[in-house]
């Protein structure tokens, strides 16, 4: 596995690609999306062809914003997408906000909380939690964690399966049981530490994040390390 980072250095990084370079949180967000969108396209066994049912699953911070782009862009392919949400849509704000304002305007279901099971799917995206997850999850979102692990669906976890502390590796309860995790930039200490049960197979996805902003934070990786693809499984 290529160099790792903390959950505290990933979100220095964040700040540097935005208060020094200028990119800013959607430019992001949407970089993220994308390479999670063409991970499950590629590497996910689902056929677009075939109108596949994928069901993205949505916090309200970033890892859900990542989920719902993902979700749009996998809509535009051919595939049968719904966004379950894990709070009210007006607990939606910023840009997670406007990217469910995108999703309805386009017309793929959002559903807020209340469902008693998962609707049927080929493929279930996690996007439940962060890196910046303190503790067991709790709620909404430690329901909806304990029904895609009973789906029977494969899962595509984003940057790091929920309930998984994204420094220590520490296995929450409840904390999704992967397939595979797509980790955005670099992958996050704890999922060298995780058990592979947790998380799968491991793939690593480009944001474009430069070089020099790692040797900011101590951290150095090869300059050419994206060279051939945007997405490289590391383990």
């Amino acid at each position: 596995m290529t160099s790792d980072i903390t959950g505290p250095q990933m979100s220095r990084i964040d700040r540097i690609m935005m208060d020094e370079m200028g990119v800013d949180t959607l430019q992001l967000m949407e970089l993220a999306g994308d390479r999670v969108a063409d991970m499950a396209r590629r590497h996910c066994g689902i056929d677009l062809t075939r109108n596949p049912r994928i069901v993205a699953l949505a916090g309200t911070g970033g890892n859900g914003g990542d989920a719902m782009v993902a979700a749009r862009l996998l809509h535009v392919w051919g595939a049968d997408c719904t966004v379950v949400l894990t709070r009210a849509r007006e607990d939606y704000t910023g840009i997670t906000a406007h990217q469910l304002a995108i999703l309805d305007r386009l017309g793929i279901p959002a559903i807020e909380p209340g469902l008693e099971a998962l609707p049927a799917a080929e493929l279930i995206l996690d996007g439940l939690l962060g890196f910046s997850l303190h503790g067991d999850p709790r709620g909404e979102t430690a329901r909806l964690i304990a029904l895609a692990n009973d789906h029977p669906a494969p899962i595509l976890a984003i940057d790091l399966p929920s309930g998984l502390d994204a420094t220590t590796g520490e296995v929450g309860t409840p904390c999704i049981t992967a397939t595979w995790t797509v980790t955005l930039a670099l992958p996050k200490t704890g999922l060298v530490h995780a058990p592979a049960i947790v998380t799968g197979n491991i793939w690593l996805a480009d944001i474009g994040v430069p070089s020099v902003i790692y040797e900011k934070i101590g951290v150095n990786i090869p300059n050419d390390l994206f060279s051939h693809s945007s997405l490289i499984c590391v383990r």
